[in-house]
């Protein structure tokens, strides 16, 4: 199910240009178009859930599914390998949580960034 109106559903789709990194039967995952890091992509289901509030018991083997996905993906752009390199994982929830597109969305961010502290 996707929702006609949704932004991240139409990219998934294909009927909105992206930077893909990956797609399979179940997720969409393409560059952030404003990166808050050296690497910053998000990981989307195809089916379109509008944030974490709505998520449920049954979308719980979908998450793992995502966040098993977020790794290889992350290491595929260019991320270093944990310990020494790593990433960050983040779910934006509703408007005062920093959600923009109202649809559940993984974003990953990784690589040197000079300008955090250890």
């Amino acid at each position: 199910m996707h929702d006609p109106d949704c932004l991240f559903c139409k990219i998934a789709q294909g009927q909105i240009p992206s930077r893909k990194v990956h797609e399979d039967d179940e997720f969409f995952a393409f560059h952030d178009i404003r990166p808050a890091a050296p690497i910053h992509f998000l990981i989307v289901p195809k089916h379109h859930v509008a944030s974490m509030a709505q998520v449920t018991d049954q979308h719980a083997p979908m998450l793992g599914r995502m966040l098993t996905l977020a790794p290889r993906l992350a290491l595929q752009e260019g991320c270093n390998p944990y310990p020494d390199g790593g990433f960050r994982l983040v779910v934006n929830t509703g408007s005062e949580g920093g959600q923009e597109v109202h649809h559940l969305h993984l974003h990953v961010l990784g690589g040197p960034r000079p300008w955090a502290r250890g």
